[in-house]
């Protein structure tokens, strides 16, 4: 073998050379360059917790007080109102006037084998002071005791199920009464 390299020789120094990653690392390097870049630009201080006050307004007071909650936001006395800051009084929140139970009817179905129950709950309404109207039987598949209400009466619903211990309230069926609080029963309420 004189002066002539054999073929695996020339192969082998032929073989040098860098291996380019392919297209799909290339795409996950810059997925994670841009994600990175993303969470760096985007990080900023911990979100802040801010107080929210109610403001109660009385007739002699014209404008309510407002507590800056950052530095930035602290107005000077050349800066325009904004809503909140204006110089007529404010109206007074309207509440809603209290539930009287004995102005609601009530109406107990019993929906269990429990002989009774719906007597039992309705006497339990009308010692609250809940208007008990009727107690009786229901037919059909509810999933869990419930109070049902009519258009309108959807707070005295809430009182009621409050009263008895019910988590569930519902708006009534078009079939039940358009005047009663409804009951249905789907177990003891001890």
């Amino acid at each position: 073998m004189t002066g002539h390299p054999s073929p695996t020789d020339r192969t082998q120094r032929n073989e040098r050379g860098a291996v380019l990653p392919s297209p799909v690392v290339w795409l996950s390097i810059v997925a994670v360059a841009v994600a990175a870049f993303a969470f760096v630009a985007t990080r900023g201080a911990e979100p802040e917790e801010r107080e929210i006050q109610t403001s109660s307004s009385s007739p002699d007071e014209t404008t309510p007080t407002q507590t800056p909650q950052d530095d930035d936001e602290v107005t000077s006395p050349t800066d325009e109102p904004t809503e909140t800051e204006t110089s007529e009084p404010l109206e007074p929140k309207k509440t809603k006037p209290p539930v009287e139970r004995a102005d609601y009817g009530v109406v107990v179905f019993n929906n269990t084998s429990i002989a009774g129950l719906a007597g039992e709950v309705l006497t339990q309404v009308q010692e609250i002071g809940w208007n008990a109207v009727a107690a009786d039987n229901w037919y059909g598949t509810i999933p869990a005791t419930t109070v049902y209400f009519p258009p309108g009466k959807r707070d005295a619903a809430q009182k009621l199920a409050l009263d008895l211990g019910i988590q569930r309230i519902v708006a009534a069926d078009p079939a039940m009464s358009d005047t009663n609080l409804t009951v249905i029963l789907t177990g003891d309420l001890a």
